[in-house]
């Protein structure tokens, strides 16, 4: 069966890790991280989240927590190394925001960045994430 092409946004104002599609949002001293759209789409529908608990020191590629797909269970990895502060509870209680409204309501976790400018430079912005869709799925329609 073939699948339909990615169709979904990439918004502005965020910076993308082209290695595990996820995104950061800086505000202040702390980061709000989650998934891509074009992540979930390539996972598949997410049916369960769970994050690392609250003060875990998590390091850049590591594991911030799981997600569960309907095959599967994988490891979401942080885009930055942090210090967990706060995961989305409701998207622990009710995983189909994070499907729904990926870049908003449906963010991950919230932490202390451990290593930021040593590190906020292997993240991309929208441009240039929207390039990286492009490369694995040509005929994506990105909004």
């Amino acid at each position: 069966m073939t699948r339909s092409p990615f169709r979904g946004a990439v918004p502005d104002g965020l910076l993308y890790d082209t290695n595990h599609d996820m995104w950061v949002r800086r505000e202040g001293e702390q980061v709000v991280i989650g998934a891509t759209a074009f992540g979930i789409f390539l996972a598949g529908e997410i049916i369960a989240f769970t994050a690392k608990p609250k003060g875990a020191d998590v390091e850049l590629g590591r594991g911030l927590g799981t997600v569960e797909c309907a095959k599967t269970v994988l490891a979401v990895h942080a885009p930055v190394s942090f210090v967990l502060l706060e995961a989305n509870e409701d998207a622990e209680e009710r995983p189909a925001v994070l499907n729904r409204d990926p870049y908003q309501a449906g963010w991950m976790v919230r932490g202390r960045p451990s290593a930021w400018e040593a590190e906020r430079g292997g993240l991309v912005d929208a441009a240039a994430y929207r390039a990286h869709i492009h490369r694995i799925e040509p005929a994506a329609e990105l909004l």
